[in-house]
């Protein structure tokens, strides 16, 4: 059995390219699992992504960062929650989510292009638009910032979603609480920019897959 087969629940893989598109896409961290001198660690931190690469940065210090530069084996864990599931018993009590994980090795990232489109993406994928109002980063913060590439070759999708299974043994309610990340109004010394009222306007409806 492959490390990304499911064994529990395997009908809800999804072998779908675009679900890995849109998990990514949308969340905004992801968990690292690695092993440090047979000591396991979950560090939470966020990402970017370009292609078929998972980009992950820190200090040159990081555990994390040092870990997978090592090429060590890790996996990467994204999770989405759009609805609590109440169901007839507690037994059958579930959440609606999407959720994926990645299997691999990374690498250091050398190639200075390379590098800066990296923390370019890592930017942009919290704040859509962001990276462009900025002033550039310098070659200083450039160095002083570790970058490393994990690559997306190796990844299990597991998806939930829908009401509870139909039961009439107990006179209980049951359905589904969606459930959604969303942005708050932004707190500035001035009137937020476009790009940040777009993003606050794309996090402001519960996501669909929660009905």
């Amino acid at each position: 059995m492959a490390r990304t087969d499911l064994q529990q629940h395997p009908e809800r893989a999804s072998l779908d390219p675009a679900d890995v598109d849109a998990i990514l896409a949308e969340a905004l961290v992801c968990h690292v699992a690695l092993i440090e001198e047979g000591q396991p660690f979950v560090l939470p931190t966020t990402f970017g992504r370009i292609g078929k690469w998972l980009y992950l940065h820190g200090s040159p210090q990081s555990r994390m960062v040092n870990t997978v530069a090592s090429g060590a084996p890790i996996s990467v864990s994204v999770s989405l929650l759009d609805g609590l599931v109440l169901a007839t018993t507690a037994f059958s009590h579930s959440m609606n989510y999407r959720s994926l994980v990645v299997f691999g090795r990374g690498r250091v990232v050398d190639d200075p292009k390379e590098k800066r489109s990296a923390l370019d993406a890592i930017v942009d994928h919290l704040i859509p638009g962001r990276r462009e109002h900025l002033r550039p980063m310098t070659d200083k913060e450039v160095n002083a910032t570790m970058v490393v590439a994990v690559p997306l070759d190796e990844v299990s999708v597991k998806i939930r979603s829908g009401p509870p299974g139909a039961s009439a043994e107990w006179p209980v309610w049951t359905g589904v609480v969606p459930l959604s990340e969303t942005a708050g109004s932004p707190v500035g010394d001035r009137p937020a920019p476009d790009h940040v009222v777009e993003f606050i306007r794309s996090r402001s409806n519960p996501n669909a897959s929660a009905s």
